[in-house]
C-alpha cells in the first residue's frame, strides 16, 4: 500500500522517513511533487489538512502532511504558523535572527520570558477519512544560536530536560523526542488501521 508524504521541504522528507520508516512495515512512503497549495489556515491543524487534502486530490492516494512551527507566549504565540517566513524570507538564519530581535524588543530576558514550544500538526487524508494529531515539544529559546544539526529554529531551541540546543542533538536523538515525532507517532495507528484493514 502506498502512502504519500505531502511536503516539498527536503529536510522534512528526510526527518519523517527517519521517524516513520521503521514503523511503516508493509507501507510504501512516497514523495509528493505536485502543486503546493496556499496555506491560508489559521492554525497548524488547518494548514496540515490543507496540504494533505491537496496532495490526496492530486494523487488519489492516502496522504500524510504536517504543519509546524515555534510558539512563544511572550510574543503572543508568534511566530506560530508564520514560523517558516517570520522574517519575510524562507531563510532559516533570517528567521532565527528576527525571532531574537523580537524577544529583545519586548524585553524577554529571563528564561521564563523565553519559554517556547515547537508544535506540529500531523494530518492524514484518505477516501472518507480525515484525522489530525498535535505534538508539542516544550523548551526555551536561547540568546544565541548554537550547534550545527537540524534546521529552522533548532539552533536556538533548548528542549526541556536537556542542557543543549536541538541543533546539538543527533538526528536520531531529536527524532525520538521532537514535536514531529510526537504528532506522527500519535497519528500512525490511524494510518495503519486505515491502510492495513
Amino acid at each position: 500500500m502506498k502512502l504519500v508524504l505531502a511536503t516539498h521541504n527536503a529536510h522534512k522528507v528526510v526527518e519523517l522517513r527517519d521517524i516513520l520508516g521503521p514503523l511503516l512495515d508493509g507501507i510504501d512512503l512516497i514523495g509528493y511533487d505536485g502543486p503546493e497549495p496556499v496555506e491560508d489556515g489559521a492554525t497548524f491543524e488547518e494548514n496540515a489538512l490543507i496540504k494533505a487534502r491537496a496532495a490526496f486530490a492530486h494523487t488519489g492516494l492516502p496522504t500524510i502532511a504536517d504543519d509546524s512551527g515555534i510558539c512563544l507566549a511572550s510574543l503572543g504565540g508568534a511566530p506560530g504558523i508564520n514560523s517558516a517566513r517570520y522574517a519575510g524570507t524562507r531563510v532559516d538564519e533570517d528567521n532565527v535572527a528576527h525571532l531574537l530581535q523580537e524577544l529583545t524588543a519586548v524585553g524577554a530576558n529571563s528564561e521564563a520570558d523565553r519559554r517556547a514550544e515547537f508544535c506540529c500538526a500531523a494530518a492524514f487524508v484518505a477516501d472518507g477519512m480525515e484525522h489530525v494529531e498535535l505534538g508539542v515539544w516544550p523548551g526555551t529559546v536561547l540568546p544565541a544560536p548554537v550547534g550545527t544539526h537540524g534546521f529552522g529554529y533548532d539552533p536556538v531551541f533548548r528542549p526541556d530536560g536537556y542542557e543543549v540546543a536541538s541543533a546539538e542533538l543527533t538526528a536520531e536523538q531529536k527524532n525520538e523526542i521532537s514535536h514531529r515525532h510526537r504528532a506522527f507517532t500519535a497519528l500512525l495507528p490511524v494510518v495503519r488501521g486505515y491502510l492495513l484493514k
